[in-house]
């Protein structure tokens, strides 16, 4: 086993530890063999030190964030914040572009590549890196036959709309036109084996009732899945339906079927989330078993059996024209909590 400086483990053995257990659980391909250089450069420090707490994507928890999709519920993903904690953004905007590319060309091909990087340019580039605050994230998915998908997240300014593609820039317009109270702050772009896809994610600033969204949901033609869409919210969160300020992200990207409209609800910020929360989206699953059966076996694989809330870090739920809403949920694993750590760090100061 590698030792890092201070002769401890370093946190990539603990992060490849996790990935292979789930891989071996899931019956997915173990992900190392495309990603084990990029988990040794980002998780290079002591598996104890506080320092990894200091993060844009799990704040007070190691960046390695697994999620299980309803979508896609056989792969097993993950999200990292590249690098370690003393990275600059540029320097890990650079090292999630280098890795897509690295990972695009040979497994999906020379065209996707090459939409990757038109759609990509205005983020690669070196324009206003002076106003960054944590530069990129990346996130990878895998199935029984390998890399299944790439995605990076660049953050994004009000005034890069214009670098978007054509029809997500009217998308973004069109959506803060409608809820002025929508800030876009990250696009991702995503390729997959058959198609690419991108997306611009908003910070909704104030406190949102989630009817609240009816009219513009009505406004880019998915208005009739806001009753699906507050089912899950209302059993999940306990009859719940207003979510604090700061607790609230909206995704939009078009798709063959039309736009696709993701609500993310950041746990954390629910002040009374039910300590039933993982039985109460069971519950809201419970009309689809496969999907259900499939949530199951994947918070096994992350060693999430134990119902502790503080495991979930973020409940999402998407919707298109011809899909009522459907979940993705995103974990923070119990042994990449740093809290104990923190603690201990704030008792020497």
């Amino acid at each position: 086993m590698p030792r890092s400086h201070n002769g401890k483990r370093p946190m990539a053995a603990q992060v490849k530890q996790s990935l292979r257990s789930a891989a071996r659980a899931l019956g997915t391909r173990d992900p190392l063999p495309y990603l084990d250089s990029l988990i040794d450069r980002t998780f290079s420090l002591p598996e104890d030190d506080v320092a990894y707490a200091r993060n844009a994507l799990t704040p007070g928890a190691v960046p390695y964030e697994p999620s299980f999709s309803e979508a896609e519920p056989d792969t097993l993903r993950f999200t990292i914040e590249p690098l370690g904690p003393a990275a600059t953004p540029v320097a890990r905007r650079d090292e999630a572009t280098r890795e897509m590319r690295r990972l695009v060309c040979p497994v999906f091909g020379r065209d996707a590549l090459r939409w990757f990087d038109s759609l990509s340019e205005e983020w690669r580039g070196f324009g206003g890196l002076g106003w960054m605050s944590y530069g990129a994230w990346f996130g990878s998915a895998f199935d029984e036959d390998g890399l299944y998908a790439a995605k990076i997240y660049y953050e994004l300014l009000p005034s890069q709309i214009d670098a978007l593609a054509p029809a997500l820039a009217q998308l973004t317009r069109q959506a803060m036109n409608e809820m002025p109270s929508l800030m876009p702050i990250f696009t991702s772009i995503g390729c997959k084996r058959e198609a690419g896809s991108q997306r611009v994610t908003f910070l909704h600033r104030g406190p949102l009732t989630v009817a609240a969204l009816g009219p513009l949901m009505n406004r880019l033609g998915i208005g009739h899945q806001l009753p699906s869409l507050m089912r899950i919210v209302g059993v999940a969160l306990g009859g719940r339906f207003e979510l604090p300020s700061g607790g609230v992200l909206i995704g939009m990207r078009n798709t063959p079927d039309g736009i696709e409209m993701k609500l993310e609800i950041l746990l954390a910020s629910i002040p009374d989330l039910p300590g039933r929360f993982l039985d109460l989206l069971k519950l809201g699953l419970a009309e689809r078993p496969r999907q259900l059966a499939a949530l199951s076996r994947w918070l096994e694989a992350f060693g999430m059996e134990a119902n502790e809330q503080g495991h979930f870090s973020v409940l999402s739920i998407r919707v298109t024209p011809s899909s009522p809403a459907r979940i993705s949920l995103y974990v923070r694993p119990i042994e990449f909590e740093m809290r104990e750590q923190i603690e201990e760090a704030r008792a020497l100061q």
